[in-house]
């Protein structure tokens, strides 16, 4: 079968064996559509050493499963399924602790530390718990995204950032899981949704998603901008969604008394943290690694119509074509990229 790995180097595409069943809570998939995660961008570039060369990059899709294990009992041959970025056995402390983050058999493994997604088929270990029917009214294309970019921006993001109605919320990044927490802060009917991002692009498509206003740092100062539209108090909660220090430092300047600053980014590098001017402002600040426990119902207000997602979906490629999806997505700034689709389908 067709893989896209890391070789050490660069991404690759190669032919390998196709998966087999491991351990009998298996299933091995067809794989119908995959993306790219900045993450995988990441990988690509010698930032995540636990990737080892070889392995198939990818953790975000849909398939459908062509074989099965014989604990499996959720799932049968021929289910087309949601696969989680996040692998879960179900039964380790973590997961009895709905930290299925850190599950002891799972955790982000999948085109991490085993192989991943970008491939014709793969192997999912844990079926039972790390895998989700597409139910009848939700597109392949909304299904796909609810394998990390949305439950991440939720859990990550809106949960742990505290967003409540009335509420003032400042998204700093309006890449695909940024835009992902304008759509999910609004389950909780928040006063303003403020989006801080340079791509103008992704501003217009915030207001389409429901920004209440947006800011670009290259046009105005955000901080002045920010205590205009909130009477000099601030924003209840910041959500950081790049993973760099300005961004973590925007976050720590505009946050209220009493505010919330959830740091969803990815870091590959220490930031500073202002305690000496913040320690007196009774602000929190939470991190995290998505759990995917909210996926179901998120698979639900999806159902419904109550999220409507497939705008972030903005490029669909064949797999023949995925070294052009990368540098489609990489050069966001000039493709106007958010997510992009791979499709193995004809």
């Amino acid at each position: 079968m067709k893989a896209v790995i890391y070789n050490g180097k660069e991404k690759e595409i190669v032919d390998k064996p196709m998966p087999t069943i491991q351990k009998d809570t298996d299933v091995i998939v067809k794989v119908l559509k995959t993306t790219i995660c900045g993450t995988d961008l990441h990988i690509l570039s010698g930032h995540v050493p636990a990737v080892k060369p070889g392995t198939t990059l990818g953790h975000e899709g849909i398939g459908v499963i062509v074989e099965k294990g014989t604990a499996v009992k959720n799932f049968k041959v021929g289910d087309k399924v949601i696969i989680s970025c996040v692998t879960a056995c179900g039964t380790c402390e973590y997961c009895k602790r709905q930290l299925q983050s850190h599950c002891k058999d799972g955790s982000w493994i999948l085109g991490h530390l085993i192989d991943g997604l970008q491939a014709e088929y793969a192997r999912i270990p844990h079926a039972d718990n790390s895998l989700y029917h597409i139910p009848e009214g939700i597109s392949d294309r909304a299904a796909m995204l609810l394998s990390d970019i949305l439950p991440t921006a939720y859990e990550i993001g809106v949960l742990m950032g505290n967003v409540q109605p009335g509420r003032t919320v400042a998204v700093v990044g309006a890449g695909p899981v940024g835009l992902s927490a304008v759509l999910t802060a609004k389950l909780f009917s928040p006063k303003d949704i403020i989006v801080i991002d340079l791509d103008e692009s992704r501003l217009n498509l915030a207001k389409e998603l429901g920004a209440t206003h947006t800011i670009n740092p290259s046009k105005v100062d955000v901080v002045k901008e920010i205590h205009r539209l909130t009477n000099n108090v601030g924003v209840d909660v910041a959500i950081e969604a790049v993973g760099i220090e300005p961004t973590f430092k925007t976050c720590q300047d505009i946050i209220a008394i009493g505010g919330n600053i959830a740091n969803v980014g990815v870091h590959g590098k220490p930031v500073q943290f202002d305690l000496d001017r913040l320690w007196i402002k009774n602000i929190y600040v939470s991190t995290g690694l998505v759990n995917a426990n909210t996926t179901s119902m998120l698979i639900d207000m999806v159902k419904n119509k109550v999220i409507v997602p497939d705008k972030l979906l903005t490029h669909e490629f064949k797999f023949k074509d995925v070294i052009e999806a990368y540098d489609t997505f990489k050069n966001a700034n000039l493709t106007n990229a958010v997510k992009v689709a791979i499709s193995f389908e004809d």
